[in-house]
């Protein structure tokens, strides 16, 4: 069935709708910001393109037809839902409220940017954040994400990808598990060990020489996770050896409570980055909340 075009103005009959809840050319005419000479010529356009009498003029007043009745109350509430849409996007542009819809991967997410989360939910308590801690690389288009974070590579088409901080991994046992015999990364085969997904291979660096080995821990698994806390206690449990993010190995090693597998050796950078769309046309609340990262950040 073809799709009928109306063969009138649209603006037209807003014009019309102003007209008719005031009662008054003039005060419609203000209202809308237009001169009255402007706003009765295009009235008289609309009645002459419907080919219909909607209005009934005298010198003092404005009477509604019985067909101009008609259409006003069909029409009023189609454009007053309009003003409604105008009001609420305006808001969502220029005023701090509404809700955020955030990813993160569960590591770095729980561990050192909830609390710049919760800082500025305090900052702005007008915003909402909805927030996703997971390990998997979601869609987050299709999820309908604002803001997300990711470690590692984050190309997304058409999002800005803001680099944040630089993480490296390192390789934690046991306090009591003997490692004298790990000089070397290949001298890790042969030892049980525990993945993080997805952070495999163990991508290593040697820190003076700059040498590169990628361990892939296919022998002696002895548990898999996908979680930093199940990870970390897993080591201190002395199941494994451990590839773990160095803001939450080196406390634990300086206390005691594991021990440093290869310290010549560590991650390449691993970077964690703030992914947005292009931020003149975001929320006002989106734009609030990657400054605010950002400024924490810099």
């Amino acid at each position: 069935m073809p799709i009928m075009k109306p063969n009138y103005s649209l603006d037209d009959l807003r014009c019309f709708c102003a007209v008719a809840r005031s009662g008054s050319f003039k005060e419609a005419a203000q209202s809308l910001g237009m001169p009255l000479s402007t706003l009765s010529r295009r009235i008289r356009q609309l009645e002459t393109d419907l080919q219909l009498r909607l209005l009934n003029r005298d010198a003092h007043r404005v009477i509604l037809t019985s067909i101009g009745e008609q259409y006003f109350e069909r029409s009023v509430a189609l454009f007053d839902e309009l003003n409604n849409i105008d009001e609420d996007l305006h808001r969502d542009k220029y005023q701090p409220q509404g809700k955020i819809r955030i990813s993160a991967p569960i590591n770095s997410g729980t561990h050192f940017l909830r609390s710049i989360f919760y800082d500025f939910l305090l900052q702005y308590p007008d915003i909402q954040l909805d927030l996703s801690f997971s390990n998997s690389l979601i869609d987050i288009e299709a999820e309908g994400m604002d803001v997300a974070f990711r470690v590692g590579n984050p190309v997304v088409e058409n999002w800005i990808a803001r680099p944040l901080k630089h993480i490296h991994f390192i390789l934690c046992s046991h306090p009591d598990y003997d490692i004298s015999s790990i000089t070397t990364p290949d001298n890790l085969c042969g030892h049980p060990t525990i993945i993080c997904h997805p952070m495999i291979p163990w991508q290593l660096v040697h820190k003076t020489t700059g040498e590169e080995f990628d361990y892939h821990p296919n022998k002696g698994v002895r548990l898999e996770v996908d979680e930093l806390m199940l990870l970390t206690h897993a080591i201190k449990t002395g199941i494994g050896i451990g590839y773990v993010p160095d803001y939450f190995a080196l406390p634990m090693i300086a206390q005691g409570e594991v021990n440093h597998v290869l310290p010549d050796w560590s991650s390449k950078a691993r970077t964690l980055s703030m992914l947005y769309r292009d931020r003149d046309h975001l929320p006002m609340r989106v734009r609030l909340f990657i400054e605010f990262v950002k400024l924490h950040f810099k």
